[in-house]
């Protein structure tokens, strides 16, 4: 009996792990694509939210020119 269980319990993982039962995007192409711009998109934009939330998007100070910094 706990080697049925361990089984169902192992199953059960194994088969939650391979995909999901409401897919995440549409069937039909051209609305796939579309979701999968605005996916791209906003996954872009978190990166450069990243970069400017660590302050990486600065010019480095420790350069051994000088930066202007302003409009030229």
């Amino acid at each position: 009996m706990r080697r049925f269980l361990f089984a169902a319990l192992l199953a059960i993982s194994i088969s939650s792990s391979t995909g999901c039962i409401l897919p995440i995007y549409d069937a039909d192409p051209t609305v796939r694509a579309q979701q999968l711009i605005h996916t791209s998109e906003n996954l872009r934009a978190l990166r450069h939210e990243w970069q400017r939330f660590w302050f990486l998007d600065q010019p480095d100070h420790q350069t051994p020119f000088r930066v202007h910094g302003g409009i030229l």
